[in-house]
């Protein structure tokens, strides 16, 4: 593996490590809307996930080329 694969790898894997401690923040955040306000988590929730959506699409294409 050439020297630049190998920066890819280190910047990869510390992107990684930044989401992991993300994801559990963002789920904490999550549990709290549900817990005090559990309509409007739910209507923003409902639009998070349409926009998800939208992005797999657009990602599908990215990989079908």
């Amino acid at each position: 593996m050439s020297k630049s694969n190998n920066n890819y790898i280190k910047y990869i894997n510390i992107i990684q490590k930044i989401r992991a401690r993300n994801n559990v923040n963002w789920m904490n955040i999550l549990k709290l809307a549900f817990k005090y306000a559990p309509k409007e988590a739910s209507l923003l929730m409902k639009k998070i996930n349409s926009d998800d959506k939208k992005i797999s699409q657009y990602l599908k294409k990215l990989t079908k080329q």
